[in-house]
């Protein structure tokens, strides 16, 4: 209601239930007496006593002088208090019959008009409805335009049964939530993504949400030199440029450069320039509409440095395709990670595009050869999480030593804050489950879950800390590990090497395509987005194993004095407690957490 259309005769206003012009049923049996008969207005707020309301001979009654007049008044008070007692007992009863009803008619209804409904239905360990993605916000109705078309997508119009795959069915009352395009009007944004690609990935999918919560001109983002990654590739490496740019003209403009009359501005100067200093950890929406906005009124121009997780709650990042050199070699990498099979997964096309059908050509008149199985790990103990960690992984006084010079390399703040602040010993960073899985406890862990001998692993990870003295048990227990280095040739690997990110996308493709991901910390950018992926695009059959790491350190540390079966089972009631998918938490992110109102929903298989 608008400041216009509030009444200003307090009459009309909702009243509270002591002062309101007729007491509820609660206060009314609440009285400890009679109460004065001028003083009960009706529920309609005519201004009539409720003794009016019955006969004028009772209120008359009511009044009489003497032991008769007493009587009566006893009466009349205990009548009003059994009144709203019956009534609303008889409305509670009525209310649960009409609850019961209604629950009895949706489960029965099997009408063609079911389906036009958007169901949400509570998540339970044994349900028999999965989650269905369904776009978020303003890129809703084009997608389904679009995937109805090719038949290649996952989510269906309102009344519209998809041909791909006919269980998964989503549909709305009405039209899409899809909001008009923006023109970018209020100036141009640019962001220059630090981290690594996942952290880039994400930094990406935020600036085209802010971009268009600006109305503001993207220009196509650039990637930052990291001393840790040491990758020099940029956005037009690893992603398809024009995909990027046509895929989202229908929601924001996005181009290649600023214009000329922009470029000879210096941004520091007019104060353009917003580092992570400026933007708090997952910012709100209203803090870019109560900062941001008013720089690109003022200046055409702001240019975000770093931007990493610096915006709550994205969309999922359709608009990002890998570059046709990265689908090609993550196609030859699933193929070879199943031994040559023919058959693609259930991923498959979402993660290599056309590269996935390529693999059938020449073949189909063979018999399908049967598909490997697969578990894709991602050991994440590279030397910059081993340092940043702060924990002691049992290598004396030489590791700290060398941990403690990367920091001063690669984390000053953290040498900073370790100089004046008393920060958490090593021990106590274990046992709340801070520190990260060593190679020899995810062995542990691995073969307590059932994995053995003859399980074959796809091991995604850089450079291991320790080589190949901190593997060994890893590759003694699991001899069929392989990673992208041996499975692909040195010609075929040759055009990534000296460059991480795209490292890290074959690593990512692998994961994501495997039949199990397990990974060694939840935290870790990659493991959110891979788990979030399966979850979102695997219609519940895509299982990932999420260590509850501060379980884990407590049953590692009663390792040398329990027996095996006693180790296995409680490691496996770790896992079990901490394996279920449910719909994402307040404030979490939602590319672990897809599993919400605003990019899926639920269907029942069984409909």
């Amino acid at each position: 209601m608008t400041t216009a259309e509030q009444p200003n005769d307090e009459e009309s206003l909702p009243s509270s239930p002591t002062h309101g012009p007729y007491p509820t049923p609660r206060s009314l049996q609440g009285s400890p007496g009679p109460l004065p008969v001028g003083s009960l207005p009706t529920r309609f707020g005519s201004g009539r006593s409720l003794a009016a309301a019955s006969s004028s001979s009772s209120v008359a009654s009511s009044f009489w002088v003497g032991p008769t007049g007493r009587i009566m008044r006893r009466r009349v008070g205990k009548g009003w208090h059994v009144r709203p007692v019956t009534l609303g007992v008889g409305l509670l009863v009525g209310f649960f019959f009409l609850m019961n009803w209604w629950m009895l008619f949706r489960i029965q209804d099997s009408g063609p008009g079911r389906g036009r409904v958007l169901k949400y239905r509570l998540l339970s360990a044994n349900s028999s409805h999965v989650h269905i993605p369904v776009l978020a916000f303003e890129f809703y109705v084009r997608i389904n335009e679009e995937r109805a078309e090719d038949g290649a997508g996952r989510i269906g119009k309102a009344g519209q049964r998809e041909k791909a795959t006919k269980n998964y069915i989503c549909e709305a009352v009405g039209k899409g939530c899809s909001c008009a395009g923006r023109e970018g009007n209020n100036g141009y944004m640019m962001v220059s993504a630090n981290g690594g690609i996942n952290q880039q990935r994400v930094a990406v999918c935020n600036a085209v949400a802010v971009a268009r919560l600006l109305n503001a001109t993207l220009v196509l983002p650039k990637f930052m030199y990291s001393s840790v990654w040491r990758d020099v590739s940029q956005f037009g490496d690893i992603y398809q440029e024009e995909h990027f740019i046509n895929y989202l003209k229908p929601d924001i403009r996005i181009v290649k450069e600023l214009p000329e009359e922009l470029q000879s501005l210096d941004l520091e100067a007019i104060g353009s320039v917003v580092t992570d200093a400026d933007v708090v950890k997952e910012a709100k929406p209203s803090f870019y509409l109560k900062h941001i906005l008013p720089i690109l009124h003022l200046n055409r121009v702001v240019h975000f440095v770093g931007f990493g997780n610096r915006l709550a709650s994205d969309p999922i990042p359709y608009h990002l395709q890998f570059v046709p050199k990265v689908q090609e070699i993550g196609a030859l990498l699933i193929r070879r990670i199943r031994q040559n099979a023919t058959q693609f997964g259930t991923l498959d096309r979402h993660l290599v595009g056309p590269f996935a059908e390529s693999k059938l050509k020449g073949k189909r008149y063979h018999a399908h050869k049967a598909s490997t199985r697969y578990l894709a790990l991602h050991l994440r103990f590279e030397i910059d999480m081993v340092a940043h960690s702060l924990c002691d992984f049992g290598g004396g006084e030489e590791e700290r030593r060398e941990l403690e010079a990367y920091r001063e390399v690669h984390f000053p703040a953290l040498m900073e804050l370790k100089k004046t602040k008393k920060l958490p010993s090593p021990a106590a960073l274990k046992s709340e489950g801070l520190c990260p899985l060593m190679p020899e406890e995810t062995v542990l862990m691995l073969a307590a879950l059932g994995f053995n001998r003859r399980t074959r692993i796809f091991l995604a990870g850089a450079h291991i800390y320790g080589g190949k003295s901190r593997m060994a048990a890893l590759t003694t227990l699991f001899p069929n590990l392989v990673t992208k280095e041996n499975l692909l040739s040195s010609s075929e690997i040759q055009p990534f090497m000296n460059f991480s990110s795209q490292l890290a996308a074959l690593d990512f493709i692998g994961c994501t395509a495997a039949d199990a991901f397990a990974m060694t910390d939840s935290g870790s950018q990659l493991s959110s987005l891979v788990s979030g992926f399966r979850v979102y695009y695997g219609g519940g059959k895509m299982p990932t194993i999420r260590p509850n790491k501060r379980r884990l350190a407590d049953i590692f540390m009663k390792n040398n004095t329990i027996e095996w079966k006693v180790f296995e089972t409680r490691v496996r009631k770790a896992i079990r407690q901490t394996k279920r998918v449910f719909s994402r938490p307040t404030g979490r992110s939602v590319y672990r957490y897809p599993r919400c109102d605003e990019c899926m929903c639920n269907t029942d298989l069984s409909a």
